[in-house]
């Protein structure tokens, strides 16, 4: 299992806004693609220290050629669609891939 860690950054203002976006339509749209391996995402999200408010969003692969077929060949590369675009202030130009050793829930 492979989980993909991307962070993005809003003004207060944005970002009932942004996390509206992320939950209607990104999101969902990744749930639509055809892609066997995506089994889903987390969204985090927190007022920073600085005023900004940072969103993580972790999304789960079976594989990293599961986040291949998501992302291409260049699946680092963050995929940011032009409304997010707008609402965020800043955000990571690239994703992490970290594969899970284990999970526990109690």
């Amino acid at each position: 299992m492979i989980d993909r860690i991307w962070h993005g950054w809003t003004t207060p203002g944005d970002a009932d806004e942004y996390e509206r976006l992320l939950r209607e339509e990104i999101l969902p749209s990744f749930a639509d693609a055809d892609n066997d391996g995506y089994r889903g995402a987390r969204v985090l999200r927190r007022e920073a220290d600085d005023g900004e408010v940072e969103f993580v969003t972790i999304l789960r692969f079976d594989s990293i050629e599961s986040v291949t077929e998501f992302a291409g060949e260049a699946y680092r590369e963050a995929h940011v669609p032009p409304a997010a675009r707008e609402l965020l202030e800043r955000y990571d130009g690239r994703a992490r891939h970290y594969e899970v050793r284990e999970e526990r829930e109690y």
